[in-house]
């Protein structure tokens, strides 16, 4: 092979290899992943939430189809955070989740499970159209996830 066929041989293979290499570095971790599909998860969550909170404190008229509609959608949702919870997110910069979660596991577990206990209730009353029971359930569901922000996120 002539020089200048390896030189542009050579010079082809490093900026494969270098592209490769950047698309590597550019490429968000398992765990990146995660994060993002969990903070997805919490946003829509807060979407949903507020305008169910406004209802339960009087501070929007009570529309008993979108209550119910909302909390159906919270009440799918919140299953889904138990997959995000995974070692692979452990310590991620973006993660808001405090070291505590980790060394506490059994107990963080048993608070997302009231979270989505309390969820799933929240979706069956509110699909009684009764808004006094609707709003205590929302209310336990509120209370549900602070008990868990207390203890287990970062501000």
């Amino acid at each position: 092979m002539s020089s200048s066929r390896t030189r542009v041989a050579v010079s082809a293979l490093l900026v494969t290899v270098i592209a490769a290499s950047a698309s590597a570095e550019g490429q968000p971790s398992k765990g990146e992943q995660t994060l993002t599909y969990r903070k997805a998860i919490y946003q829509t969550m807060v979407w949903n939430f507020a305008r169910l909170g406004a209802m339960a404190q009087g501070k929007i008229p009570y529309e008993a189809k979108e209550f119910e509609m909302r909390a159906s959608r919270v009440a799918a949702l919140t299953p889904m955070l138990a997959e995000t919870y995974v070692p692979d997110t452990r310590g991620l910069a973006d993660s808001k989740a405090k070291p505590e979660l980790w060394s506490n596991r059994a107990d963080f577990d048993a608070k997302l499970q009231t979270l989505v206990d309390n969820s799933a209730k929240l979706a069956a009353v509110a699909k009684t159209g009764d808004f006094e029971q609707s709003k205590a359930a929302f209310f336990d569901t509120a209370n549900a996830c602070k008990s868990c922000h207390d203890k287990y996120r970062a501000d």
